[in-house]
């Protein structure tokens, strides 16, 4: 496909969106939001805790009464930003870790695949081998036989 075609294909897109989107009540909108958000809640309660605690911190710091309290309460805002940051560090660690063990458990089974690899080709080697030895070893007896056979026929036809 070519860059114009791409192009005017992403066009024709992004203007049937826009049709839809005029299209589109306000009610089915506010639907649409509702469950995206509902999802999300659900996926990721955590985070949507947090950011509902640092929203009402942000709001409760902008009325005048909240702005008292932020002179008392920065240790309070401290201890829960270094909270939030300590628990975003262990996620980050976590998803290190798991993926250090997914690579290791990669490596551990490509090492066993190469070692069966090896197996079966040696196992192949030895059939194939074996399968040649019979066939020699029944070709052997075979002439002899067909050896003997001619033999004995000449010397009925020449007695």
């Amino acid at each position: 496909m070519t860059p114009d075609a791409k192009r005017d294909e992403l066009r024709e897109k992004i203007e049937a969106g826009e049709r839809r989107h005029a299209a589109r009540d306000l009610a089915e909108a506010a639907r649409d939001a509702a469950e995206s958000a509902t999802e999300f809640v659900k996926k990721h309660p955590l985070a949507t805790l947090g950011g509902a605690i640092a929203i009402g911190l942000v709001i409760g710091a902008m009325t005048k009464p909240g702005r008292q309290l932020t002179r008392r309460g920065g240790k309070l805002a401290t201890l829960v930003a270094d909270a939030a940051i300590a628990y975003g560090v262990s996620m980050l660690e976590k998803a290190g870790e798991a993926a250090t063990q997914g690579q290791d458990k990669l490596e551990d089974l490509g090492d066993a695949l190469d070692d069966k690899r090896r197996t079966v080709r040696r196992e192949a080697a030895h059939l194939a081998s074996t399968a040649a030895d019979r066939t020699r070893s029944a070709k052997r007896r075979v002439s002899r036989k067909t050896e003997r056979a001619v033999r004995d026929l000449r010397t009925r036809f020449t007695s």
